[in-house]
C-alpha cells in the first residue's frame, strides 16, 4: 500500500534513559521513574533564572543515548593528541575502552546529579557498587550493536508504509539494546581504564563547578540562561568540557570536537554551534588570562 509517512530519524523510543539516570540505582535494572524537581538541583549559572521548563524537555531529548567506533586517538591518562583515528571500542575483556564512551558517562552522571541535587563523584560511586539482581546476566554482544556515532537528523520520509514500519523496528531495536547496556552494571560495560578516566572527569567537573558557573554564565547566551531547566544537557556538556579543558589538560581541539558530538547526540536545534561558540570563546579567555599573569610575572 501506497502512503507517505514522516518520520524523526532520532526519536520514536518508548524507552527514556533518564528513567535510568536518576533513579536510586539500587538495582542493576534501573527502568523506574522519577520526579523531575528542581529545589535540590544544582546550580548551573549564577543568575538567578526561573526553573519552570517541562520536565520532558530534557528526558526526551535523552531517551536517544548512543554512543562509537569513531574516537580520537589520545592516551586517557595524561597525554593526548589531535589525530584522530579509528580505535576499537571493545577492548580483550570485552568492556567499552574508548574515551568517548568514559565522556557519555560522564555527562549522564552530571546530567542526574543535576536533577538530584547530588554530588556527581558520589552518584557514580553509588552506582559503581550498586547490587546485581540474582541471576542477572549481561549479554556483550550488545556492546558491539551499541553505536557511539548515532547522530540526530532531520526527519525521514518514507514513500510507503512498509517503509515507516521497518524504520520503526528498527528504532525499537536499537532502543532495546539502549536499554540493556546502559542500565547493565558500568563494570560490566566499561573497562577499569575507561571507569578511570571518568571518575577523573567527574572529580575535575566538582572542583571547578563554582568557577565554570561563572565562565558559562559570561559566554552562554541569554535564552539558555533564562530557561537553565531546559537546557540541562547543554549546560553540563559545557561543566563537563571546560573541566577536561582547564584541569585535565586535555588539548582544547580534542575536547571542544567532543563535546560537539555529544551535543549532536543528546541536545536539540542549534545546540552543538552554540556549545563550540561557548567553548571557544572560554579557550580564547583562559588564553588571555595566562598571557596576562605571564607578563605580570615579567615585571614583577
Amino acid at each position: 500500500m501506497e502512503a507517505a509517512s514522516v518520520l524523526s530519524s532520532s526519536s520514536t523510543y518508548s524507552f527514556s534513559v533518564s528513567n535510568m539516570l536518576l533513579s536510586s540505582y539500587s538495582t542493576s535494572k534501573p527502568h523506574v521513574g522519577f520526579v523531575f524537581n528542581f529545589s535540590g538541583s544544582r546550580l548551573l549559572f549564577s543568575s538567578s533564572s526561573h526553573h519552570h521548563s517541562n520536565s520532558n524537555s530534557n528526558s526526551g531529548r535523552l531517551s536517544l543515548l548512543r554512543p562509537s567506533a569513531l574516537t580520537v586517538e589520545e592516551a586517557v591518562e595524561g597525554h593526548s593528541t589531535d589525530t584522530f583515528s579509528v580505535q576499537p571500542k571493545i577492548d580483550k575483556s570485552g568492556r567499552f575502552c574508548s574515551p568517548r564512551a568514559a565522556r557519555e558517562l560522564a555527562l549522564m552522571t552530571i546530567y542526574g546529579a543535576c536533577l538530584e541535587g547530588s554530588d556527581p563523584v558520589r552518584l557514580f560511586e553509588k552506582r559503581l557498587n550498586i547490587r546485581r539482581e540474582p541471576g542477572y546476566e549481561f549479554d556483550k554482544e550488545m556492546l558491539m550493536k551499541y553505536n557511539h556515532m548515532s547522530f540526530g537528523g532531520p526527519p525521514v520520509k518514507t514513500e510507503t508504509v512498509e517503509e515507516a514500519d521497518e524504520l520503526l523496528k528498527t528504532d525499537e531495536n536499537e532502543s532495546e539494546i539502549e536499554a540493556e547496556v546502559l542500565s547493565a552494571p558500568p563494570k560490566l560495560v566499561y573497562s577499569k581504564l575507561i571507569l578511570r578516566f571518568t571518575r577523573k572527569l567527574l572529580v575535575a567537573v566538582e572542583e571547578k563547578w563554582d568557577s565554570h558557573v561563572l565562565a558559562i554564565n559570561k559566554v552562554a547566551p541569554d535564552n539558555w540562561k533564562n530557561e537553565p531547566a531546559g537546557r540541562i544537557l547543554e549546560l553540563s556538556i559545557l561543566h563537563l568540557a571546560m573541566s577536561e579543558i582547564s584541569v585535565l589538560g586535555t588539548r582544547h581541539q580534542i575536547v571542544i570536537n567532543e563535546a560537539v558530538d555529544l551535543a549532536k547526540r543528546f541536545c536539540d536545534g542549534a545546540a552543538p554551534r552554540i556549545v563550540n561558540g561557548c567553548l571557544r570563546t572560554f579557550v580564547r579567555d583562559l588564553e588571555i588570562a595566562k598571557d596576562a599573569r605571564v607578563n605580570q610575572s615579567l615585571f614583577t
